[in-house]
């Protein structure tokens, strides 16, 4: 189990690392992942700054939780992680339910999920 745990989480940080990385320096290529369109450098600047911020702190916390043995790193991500999915569930409430987002959803409550695991089995 703790094996599973260590190989889930480590996919998990990379996909966020990628997901951060895209953003910051590359944010043309994540539009269409975020469903966006920035009007102009202000909202080239809120992909950046934002979204690959959010997404590379995330990164940060988890880093110091593998590397560190700081273990609240698990349950920091996985707070950041739970709300961004309540977001997203607000949103199919308050503007109506779009299939596309039940993907990006469910991977932020399974990588909730995991991280979660990750912090008791660490504790």
């Amino acid at each position: 189990m703790e094996l599973t745990l260590q190989i889930l989480t480590a996919l998990a940080t990379l996909m966020l690392t990628g997901l951060g990385l895209t953003s910051m320096f590359a944010p043309q290529k994540m539009l269409k992942n975020f469903a966006l369109e920035p009007i102009g450098a202000p909202g080239f600047s809120t992909i950046r700054s934002v979204i690959g911020g959010l997404f590379l702190a995330s990164v940060g916390f988890l880093a110091l939780a593998i590397f560190a043995g700081q273990h609240l790193g698990y349950l920091a991500v996985a707070l950041v992680m739970a709300l961004v999915a309540l977001g997203r569930i607000i949103s199919m409430v308050a503007d109506g339910f779009d299939k596309a987002v039940v993907p990006p959803l469910v991977v932020e409550l399974v990588i909730t999920a995991i991280l979660v695991a990750a912090y008791l089995n660490a504790v």
